[in-house]
């Protein structure tokens, strides 16, 4: 065997051992971030976020192929200032939060669409069902710190939320939620 074979033999062994890149990780600030949805409900919105939940996030614009989030979210931290409605929400015919305690998103790639414009495809977790998720969003970078603006709409029937009685139709409760996200972060060193 030559020198120049082996030497690409063991150059390419030398590759192949290194250990995989990996994007930074970020610091969600949970104190400026916000993470809720909307649905039509009569003639109005409910609007509602939830208090309790975290982003494991690791993110690099120019390495998307390692960058990656994983949310779990206390779905019995949900609130929309309506302790009545609050309940349902939370309850049997709602996350059913007694029996499935969290959501959770977990990307299954990140594109960049175009500017500041990307796309988190995900498969998102509610009351143990899970169906694959868009998530488009905005990213602006500055320094160290990150501002992420996204929204993604999925059907409630999908998760089997609200699906007895008048909740099992598309009205008073549209099937229709919009899940919003809106997060400041802070790249760790």
């Amino acid at each position: 065997m030559g020198f120049a074979r082996l030497s690409a033999l063991g150059l390419a062994a030398v590759v192949a051992s290194a250990p995989a890149a990996a994007a930074p990780h970020w610091t969600v600030n949970a104190a400026k971030s916000r993470l809720g949805f909307s649905v039509q409900w009569g003639a109005s919105p409910f609007t509602a976020t939830f208090r309790s939940w975290k982003a494991d996030i690791a993110f690099d614009p120019n390495d998307l192929a390692h960058s990656s989030a994983d949310v779990v979210i206390d779905v019995a931290s949900e609130t929309s200032g309506d302790d009545e409605a609050d309940a349902g929400v939370q309850g049997a015919q709602g996350f059913q939060a007694s029996q499935f305690a969290t959501a959770r998103f977990v990307t299954t790639g990140i594109a960049h669409k175009s500017g500041d414009a990307y796309v988190a495809n995900g498969k998102l977790t509610i009351r143990g069902i899970t169906k694959q998720v868009a998530l488009p969003f905005t990213l602006a970078i500055s320094g160290d710190g990150a501002h992420m603006l996204g929204s993604a709409e999925v059907s409630r029937m999908d998760f089997g939320v609200g699906h007895g009685g008048d909740f099992g139709k598309p009205t008073p409760v549209a099937y229709a939620v919009k899940i919003t996200v809106d997060l400041v972060a802070t790249k760790g060193r």
